[in-house]
């Protein structure tokens, strides 16, 4: 018994303390309203500003798809976008992909 300790049974009356549902009730409410304020609402959030940046997209708008493609919108449809990326060279792509909406004229002044 060198290197290695006896073990001895630890006394059953008070030597350790049992935690209860009760007691831990508060500390999970807690945890779960933490997570909803910190990931499920911004992200709600996010994703209703999105779809009415979709409902609000017009043609002539520029955009940028998730892609980092950047174009004038042409055509709409109920799902789907036709974008002009250059003179002749359009492209058609869902309306899910496109991340942002462009101020009028962004489009000119990156080629100058």
């Amino acid at each position: 018994m060198l290197f290695i300790q006896d073990a001895y049974a630890a006394g059953v009356a008070g030597s350790q303390e049992q935690v209860g549902l009760l007691t831990m009730m508060p500390m999970l409410l807690f945890f779960f309203g933490m997570m909803y304020f910190m990931v499920l609402r911004p992200q709600q959030k996010k994703t209703k500003e999105h779809q009415s940046m979709m409902k609000a997209l017009q043609k002539g708008d520029e955009i940028v798809t998730a892609g980092g493609i950047m174009g004038k919108v042409v055509h709409i449809d109920s799902d789907m976008v036709l974008l002009s990326v250059a003179k002749g060279c359009d492209m058609m792509l869902q309306k899910a992909s496109i991340v942002t909406v462009l101020p009028k004229g962004s489009l000119e002044q990156m080629k100058t």
